[in-house]
Parts: C-alpha cells; structure tokens; sequence
C-alpha cells in the first residue's frame, strides 16, 4: 500500500483538482509509471487518474498503512 499526500491543486489543462483538498492524504489504487500517473479515490469517493506531480509520497509502517486502508474503505 502506497499513501501520498496533495501538495498541490491547481488544474492542470484536462485534469480538474476540484476534488482534491492541499495536505490531504490519499491512497494509491495504482501507479501509472510511464505515463507519470496515480488513480487515487478522490475527495468525491471516485477513483480518477491524476499527475503524480501533484502529490509527495510519504513512508507509512506496514501496520498503520494496513489500519488506514481499512479507514478509507469506509
């Protein structure tokens, strides 16, 4: 499990970043290397795909990561 934290959300040309909030974090859904991307659920409860430019990842331990999954589940 991969967590990352908005670091920015001004649009950026197609992507809309209405529904991200500045220091919130999210979990990765999945991680788009060659195109730069992450899907992520989003603050509309949707997954989307958005530039990973916009987010810092950050370290969790292994069980807190496991205790905010099931967090974000719900």
């Amino acid at each position: 499990m991969k967590f990352v934290v908005c670091m920015e959300n001004t649009s950026l040309g197609d992507f809309s970043t209405d529904d991200l909030t500045l220091g919130r974090l999210y979990e990765v859904v999945e991680e788009i290397d060659s195109r730069g991307m992450l899907r992520i659920v989003d603050d509309s409860g949707e997954d989307y795909l958005y530039p990973a430019q916009l987010f810092e990842p950050i370290e969790i331990r292994d069980s807190m990561a496991e205790r905010l999954h099931s967090l974000f589940k719900t």
